[in-house]
């Protein structure tokens, strides 16, 4: 079998994270524009794409990296580690925010009261996050979220018929709050296994080890499955996006939002999640 051309796969791959930017107006002129990095193949592979296309002035835009450590013992540490030396080879600015600083605990603390540490971790982590990047004055929040990731996320909700969750997926999320920075997925179309690829084929250092609450997921059982039907029908992947963005129009009324009464962050109710689930974790703790 003849070995891959790094260069031609690169050109390629760059081409359509292109596309899915321009095509959904990912980027605004003189956007400031933060990467979710968290050290793994999906978020480097993003900070680099974007560094190469502001370098070479493909779009107009300012360039940063935020990582949130939650804490994750014999786990985060090396993702964190990957994520500095990523943010530092580049020179692209690094915002580093602790979820032990800011909430006064770590997710290993907060997983023993709940079925699945998935359920404080992305609740805690899309709260530092968005709260990180609207302090810095960020325009939009770039996220690794892949091809693979957006149709296991589709799946859950439907599987929960959480028809409300459908408004929030795709390529691109409008600031539907003065507090609340838009989420940009650029590589919504690059399937899972191309990104590690890229990352083997360009010798990138990233975290590659999975996280230990993973298992306790649904996500990690669709994940299987669905990479199963792909290897027997090569195509299924896209097929099944294909069929939620014809088939799944879902009107994205306007929502209302309020602010937080303890933290002022934007929450569709009196008190938001993150801390509402603060204050249970800390009075289990404490």
């Amino acid at each position: 079998m003849k070995p891959l051309d790094s260069q031609n796969f690169n050109r390629q791959l760059e081409k359509r994270v292109k596309k899915v930017i321009t095509d959904y107006d990912l980027i605004d002129e003189g956007d400031k524009v933060a990467v979710a990095l968290s050290g793994g193949k999906d978020s480097i592979l993003t900070l680099h794409i974007f560094d190469k296309f502001q370098r070479e002035s493909d779009f107009d835009f300012e360039l940063m990296a935020i990582a949130i450590d939650e804490g994750t013992r014999s786990y985060r540490e090396e993702g964190i580690k990957s994520a500095r030396n990523n943010a530092q080879k580049l020179g692209v600015d690094y915002y580093e925010v602790s979820l032990k600083k800011e909430l006064g605990f770590t997710l290993d603390q907060a997983a023993k009261f709940y079925q699945t540490a998935c359920v404080p971790c992305g609740v805690f982590r899309r709260y530092l996050l968005n709260r990180t990047a609207h302090n810095l004055g960020v325009d939009k929040l770039a996220t690794g979220h892949n091809l693979d990731d957006e149709i296991q996320s589709f799946l859950m909700s439907f599987a929960r018929a959480d028809v409300r969750r459908f408004g929030k997926f795709g390529p691109k999320q409008e600031r539907i709050h003065p507090k609340m920075v838009p989420r940009i997925k650029p590589l919504w179309l690059i399937p899972e296994k191309e990104v590690g690829m890229w990352a083997v084929l360009n010798e990138v250092e990233v975290h590659l080890a999975e996280c230990p609450y993973a298992h306790q997921s649904l996500r990690s059982r669709l994940k299987s499955y669905l990479n199963n039907l792909e290897e027997n029908r090569s195509g299924t992947k896209l097929k099944i996006l294909e069929f939620f963005q014809k088939n799944l129009r879902i009107n994205k009324k306007e929502v209302k939002l309020y602010e937080c009464q303890i933290c002022g962050e934007p929450s569709s109710v009196s008190i938001c999640k993150a801390c509402e689930m603060r204050e249970f974790i800390k009075n289990q703790l404490y």
